[in-house]
């Protein structure tokens, strides 16, 4: 095994990025970053405690379920969870956060990278309710960076191909909270009941 161990190295395997994305960061939202946004349905949360201890957490809810507060600042929503509230108290210690705003079907991606808050209340709450329930707290970002990424990731997975496309790969989740974690004392047959589609989803915003 042959380590990376500093920059210099680093860059030198690399080699140098191309102009155009070295100059592509921004600091504010373009009215087309604003459009991403109300687009997309997903994102994921990026944070690290303060020693480094990191959590890549997903959000999602309807389309545009982010809200826009001004040209620098954004506000993600939190739906009732498993309550481990990793990342937020990451934030808590570290406000440095990134997030990646993906579209169905698109192959890229828009990135912000920024500083957060945990908010308990603002009146923009008002616009963040779906299906009557507002949200517990929001993550409101300040942006030091966005940026479009291209979508060579997407490309090379082909993630929104469904011809590759195989959830069958793995037994149903139900199966796999059973089998990994050994604490668990329902029997199989009562998580089948409880991650049910039909079940699992009218829990979706009551908690």
């Amino acid at each position: 095994m042959s380590e990376i161990v500093n920059p210099e190295e680093l860059r030198e395997l690399l080699g140098a990025p191309m102009p155009r994305a070295v100059t592509k960061e921004r600091l504010s939202l373009h009215p087309r970053d604003r459009e991403w946004i109300a687009a997309s349905p997903f994102v994921v949360i990026g944070t690290s405690d303060a020693d480094g201890h990191c959590d890549a957490s997903p959000k999602g809810d309807p389309a545009g379920f982010v809200k826009v507060i001004d040209d620098r600042t954004i506000a993600v929503p939190e739906r009732p969870g498993n309550r481990r509230a990793d990342g937020y108290f990451n934030v808590l210690a570290n406000p440095h956060v990134g997030l990646i705003f993906m579209i169905p079907g698109r192959t890229e991606t828009l990135r912000i990278n920024g500083r957060a808050r945990l908010v308990r209340d603002a009146p923009y709450f008002d616009d963040m309710i779906v299906k009557g329930h507002r949200p517990i707290l929001a993550l409101e970002v300040e942006i030091d960076q966005i940026f479009f990424h291209c979508g060579k990731a997407y490309l090379r997975s082909g993630l929104w191909r469904p011809e590759t496309w195989a959830p069958d790969a793995l037994p149903p989740h139900a199966h796999l909270v059973k089998e990994v974690q050994a604490d668990v004392t329902e029997t199989l047959e009562e998580l089948e009941t409880y991650y049910r589609p039909e079940n699992y989803e009218v829990k979706l915003y009551q908690g």
